[in-house]
């Protein structure tokens, strides 16, 4: 049988940290999910090894004898009389090192979910079956859920669906882009009556033309006229929890920022707070002005007195 190589499986090197296997796993995982690839055998055989090589490497007792292990296999394989499927370790190599305690358990203590060299090899130290008769709990599930900046403001019921089947839960109002939630219960199944998996939902916030979001502060652009930002006036912005008018006061230089308090995004799970709005205003300048126009400009010019401010 041969040996697999969990870290060749993840593309990770054997020094790469949990968060690096974590990373590497959620995008293999990703990509070869049999949502994305219907109907792909191939993809479903190896979605299997990935979420395998996951389960060791992503726990560190099971990857602390893995490693052990996958140092002696080649010695193993040169043993007379080496383990075939279900097989006894021959030519007097001693494997209780990699027993738990020497009594012929299994180091990994996993079901018939996994591989043959997983489940047969692992399991068959001293004759023992993998696993034996203990509960495990089931493998969690990834996915994710994209979401407009709107839809991540509000909130609400949202239907995922995860390996066939449809999942309805409650978006909390503020959710911020990368965020992970786990939904209990909704993962792999458990083996030999253990609790199932979870379902992890990480949140990917799509780019607002509107707003940028600093935490729960968002800032906008406003465009103001030259002759409001000169004269003054109100003006009506449209926010995320509805329009506000706001008032621009006489000779308003470009770029002033206004902050609207408690306009920004809603605080996660906290109801009733929310983060704060800044405004950019920008002025905007008319376009193809008239002959009439420039005439106006003109005498406007000339009007200011020389070293009264910025000369136009």
């Amino acid at each position: 049988m041969d040996y697999k190589d969990y870290y060749k499986t993840l593309g990770v090197d054997k020094t790469a940290t949990t968060d690096q296997i974590k990373k590497a796993y959620r995008k293999l995982a990703r990509q070869h999910h049999p949502d994305v690839n219907p109907n792909d055998k191939e993809a479903e055989r190896k979605f299997k090894e990935i979420n395998e090589a996951n389960e060791v490497l992503s726990d560190p007792e099971k990857r602390k004898k893995y490693d052990q292990f996958g140092a002696d296999w080649q010695r193993y394989q040169q043993q007379p009389g080496g383990a075939g499927r279900g097989g006894q370790p021959g030519g007097g190599f001693d494997w209780s090192q990699y027993t738990q305690g020497g009594s012929g358990g299994s180091p990994f203590g996993e079901g018939e979910d996994f591989s043959d060299f997983f489940g047969s090899l692992f399991g068959s130290m001293g004759g023992g079956r993998a696993g034996g008769s203990r509960p495990g709990a089931g493998a969690d599930y990834q996915a994710e859920l994209e979401l407009t900046l709107e839809e991540a403001y509000h909130g609400g019921p949202r239907t995922i669906t995860v390996n066939g089947k449809n999942l309805r839960l409650t978006i909390q109002p503020g959710v911020a882009d990368g965020q992970t939630i786990r939904l209990r219960d909704q993962g792999g199944p458990g083996r030999n009556g253990g609790p199932n998996g979870s379902l992890l939902i990480t949140f990917r916030i799509q780019p607002d033309a509107r707003y940028v979001r600093t935490g729960d502060d968002l800032t906008q652009d406003v465009p103001v006229s030259i002759y409001k930002a000169l004269l003054g006036g109100e003006q009506t912005v449209d926010t995320l929890s509805g329009p506000v008018k706001i008032k621009v006061k006489p000779e308003t230089p470009n770029g002033t920022r206004l902050r609207l308090r408690g306009k920004g995004f809603p605080v996660y799970k906290q109801p009733g707070q929310f983060g704060d709005l800044y405004l950019r205003l920008t002025l905007t300048l008319p376009q193809q002005l008239t002959d009439r126009e420039k005439e106006l400009f003109q005498q406007l010019a000339a009007l200011r007195p020389a070293g009264h401010g910025p000369e136009a």
